[in-house]
């Protein structure tokens, strides 16, 4: 969900708090993002803006988010007028779901000029437009020419038109409301989602006043869950039962940061999963083929017969006849003997021999490609189901990973002088006396597994699935192995099904399988979990990643 007027009144008091401050860098993270490093008197701040249609929205974040390697035409842009300037102030436009960012910087010729940033965060039209001290688009990260909306042009060039504050009350300034008027139609900043809240509230005997000085005086959002989506606000959403609390800048982080992770992968990575999806599209396709060709050339003796048939019977003149009926060696059943017109009868069993070498030589390449195809639909399902639960760091690994394979054209990309060669990006659990490491891809099971894990350590891995190697180091009892194979059968193709088979055993009993992709392995001696995967369990006990 999008944040409404009364949230991001809320959101720009924290950010008003630290300025001015500097523009230190500033990065498009995905084709709606932009990220602003600043300097600040409280230290280094990151300030996101996203327009994108669905989770438009900004915020303060310590996250880490990736960064394209050619930025785009609108953040150069920025980046050669905003960089190193100060941003005086930031105001909320009528209380409505529009900022407008002051900064102010030296132009080439020396003198301090004041432009603006209007970050308009309304839907699919969400914005963020840089407008020069005469009030003209110097450009927008979204364009909109005339011929797509006449009463609104926004393209570098022409003149900034503000937009229309509606016709409404300010809640916070008044304590009277009308009850047969819903309150969305009544008040500015308010979403359908805050009226069913205070409706809520009404009913249950608080005043509008009282309610109205909850969300003033909050500094917190409240985060519940209605048909697995997050719905938030920055009171507790009580008609929707159990809340859970963030600060307000970080709950933001946690609701949207992974829904919008996908888009970034896609977005900066290339389509990946359009690429995954064409690949098991066409194994698919492939594979029954395959299975039919064999089958048929299973039938080859049968053209040997009826070879032998037409060279012991000395069938001569056979022009004109599509087919012959000859007896049995073995029974004396009639056999019907397909022919070509064409040719004549010993010419009609030369082809008969001719297509029965050539099926039974068939058999062994179909059974080769017949076992490629399926190798290669089991790794690409594989790939799918690993880019379902990948990070960006992840999701880069796994291009990588394509690309050494030979799958993906290798891009080319400027030379880095003494560039050390990375280690997979794994995940780490850190207990008192215990460390649970676990890939998300074949790049970190196979380091986690070959590389970095010690032959007492024990190897944890969902059975007859795709999905995670976990390693344990350290002391383990019942408790940690029931961890360890909850994290391999959430972190699998089998995450959503219950009592989920999980093998495990020390490193030393596995093998690498040669010539294989990364991520296979050989078990020798083992033992069996049964679990039923559980994400609560998992987020419990993270703490760390490296």
């Amino acid at each position: 969900m999008a944040l409404d007027a009364i949230m991001i009144s809320k959101l720009i008091v924290d950010v008003q708090a630290i300025l001015p401050c500097r523009i230190n860098k500033i990065y498009q993270i995905s084709k709606t993002e932009l990220l602003f490093q600043l300097k600040t008197h409280e230290g280094k701040k990151q300030l996101l803006i996203s327009c994108h249609s669905l989770y438009n929205r900004f915020n303060l974040s310590n996250r880490k988010f990736p960064t394209p390697e050619e930025p785009g035409n609108f953040v150069m842009l920025l980046r050669k007028y905003l960089e190193g300037a100060s941003i005086l102030s930031l105001k909320q436009e009528n209380l409505d779901r529009h900022l407008k960012m002051e900064v102010s910087f030296t132009n080439d010729i020396g003198d301090r000029v004041k432009w603006f940033l209007s970050i308009e965060l309304m839907g699919k039209y969400a914005n963020v437009i840089l407008v020069n001290d005469a009030g003209i688009i110097v450009d927008a990260l979204k364009r909109i020419p005339p011929f797509e909306n006449n009463l609104r042009t926004i393209h570098p060039g022409a003149k900034f038109k503000e937009i229309e504050p509606q016709n409404k009350l300010n809640p916070f300034n008044t304590t009277i409301y009308d009850h047969e008027i819903p309150l969305t139609k009544q008040f500015l900043g308010f979403s359908p989602l805050l009226e069913k809240e205070v409706n809520y509230r009404l009913a249950n005997g608080q005043s509008f006043s009282n309610i109205m000085q909850e969300i003033k005086d909050s500094n917190n959002i409240y985060i519940a869950n209605k048909d697995n989506e997050a719905i938030f606000h920055c009171i507790e959403l009580k008609h929707l039962g159990k809340n859970v609390s963030y600060p307000m800048h970080e709950g933001l982080d946690v609701v949207y940061y992974h829904l919008e992770e996908k888009d970034r992968i896609k977005q900066i990575s290339g389509d990946i999963f359009k690429f995954v999806n064409a690949q098991i599209k066409h194994y698919s396709n492939k594979l029954p083929k395959l299975l039919n060709a064999y089958d048929e050339s299973l039938d080859c003796e049968i053209w040997k017969e009826y070879g032998d048939l037409l060279y012991t019977y000395n069938i001569q003149d056979t022009k004109g006849q599509k087919f012959i009926i000859l007896e049995s060696f073995n029974d004396g059943s009639p056999i019907k003997i397909p022919l070509d017109p064409k040719l004549d009868g010993k010419q009609n069993a030369n082809k008969c021999y001719t297509k029965y070498h050539k099926q039974k030589k068939a058999q062994d390449h179909l059974l080769k490609q017949i076992k490629i195809t399926q190798d290669e639909l089991e790794y690409f399902n594989g790939i799918k189901q690993q880019l379902e639960i990948a990070e960006f760091n992840d999701a880069k690994e796994i291009k990588e990973e394509l690309t050494t394979l030979g799958y993906l054209k290798k891009m080319p990309q400027k030379i880095r002088k003494n560039k050390k060669e990375e280690t997979p990006k794994y995940s780490i659990i850190n207990l008192e006396n215990t460390r649970i490491l676990y890939g998300k891809n074949n790049l970190q099971n196979d380091y986690l597994t070959f590389k970095l894990a010690n032959k007492n350590d024990m190897w944890f891995h969902a059975k007859d699935y795709h999905g995670s190697h976990v390693i344990v180091q350290g002391e383990i009892n019942e408790d940690i192995i029931r961890l360890a194979a909850n994290i391999a059968a959430y972190y699998s193709a089998g995450r959503l099904s219950s009592s989920v088979p999980v093998n495990y055993c020390n490193i030393k009993n596995l093998k690498k399988i040669p010539q294989a992709k990364p991520g296979l392995v050989q078990l020798t001696t083992y033992k069996t979990i049964y679990i039923d995967p559980d994400i609560d369990l998992i987020n419990a006990y993270i703490s760390d990643r490296t």
